[in-house]
């Protein structure tokens, strides 16, 4: 399991650096330490979002609020630690594609989702008067799906860790090298980060299997 200081020491190693790196907070006194606080935080968080990694899924039940709109029927508290709202469900639900739909390819068959199974809800992301994040949605006693923001880097896969360090560097090449060779190298890592990116997310998603159950209408009723 890397640390947040390992994964400093590698993206200062992507650039060539010979310094590494002990401390970032605080920052022990170098200019690479310096940076590293800088960047790390706005690498990691920018990267947590651009897919939804296993290891920060989660699921909650929401804090129901005061609803003081009438565009939807409930307002729930957004949970501190969430970075990206993925679905909001129904309190039974087990996952967001459990439901068997009976496709609508004939007008003689209505859209039906087989008893107990059940779609993901509309919802709406706000901001209240007090400047809280709160959750608008039709879905009675809701359940929230979504991505936290992680940052124990001991929890990171090891994949990630690599194409974060590659996304750091890349942040990092400007104000450690300067000038053209700085932008040309943060292009570089730019370009390997995006390159294990699609081999990250690749190898996450391969580690669930959450598929729609679909029923032909000549089966639905076996």
């Amino acid at each position: 399991m890397a640390s947040v200081i390992d994964i400093c020491n590698l993206a200062l190693a992507h650039l060539g650096d010979d310094a590494t790196v002990s401390s970032i907070d605080p920052p022990e006194g170098s200019a690479q330490a310096e940076h590293c606080k800088r960047f790390y935080a706005i690498a990691r968080d920018t990267l947590l979002q651009l897919h939804p990694w296993n290891f920060a899924s989660k699921r909650i039940a929401l804090a129901e609020l005061t609803n003081t709109v009438t565009t939807w029927d409930y307002s729930y508290a957004m949970p501190s630690d969430c970075q990206t709202v993925v679905s909001v469900l129904a309190d039974d639900a087990n996952d967001d594609y459990a439901g068997r739909l009976i496709p609508t390819d004939t007008p003689y068959f209505p859209p039906v989702v087989v008893a107990g199974s059940y779609t993901p809800q509309p919802y709406g992301v706000e901001i209240d008067t007090l400047g809280n994040k709160i959750i608008r949605t039709n879905q009675e006693a809701a359940l929230l799906r979504y991505q936290a923001l992680i940052t124990d880097s001991t929890k990171f896969d090891a994949l990630f860790v690599l194409t974060l360090s590659w996304h750091l560097a890349s942040m990092l090449a400007g104000p450690l090298i300067k000038g053209d060779a700085g932008s040309a190298e943060s292009k570089r890592c730019i370009q390997m980060m995006a390159g294990y990116l699609q081999t990250a997310k690749a190898s996450d998603s391969n580690q669930r299997n959450i598929k729609p159950e679909h029923v032909v209408p000549w089966t639905s009723g076996r």
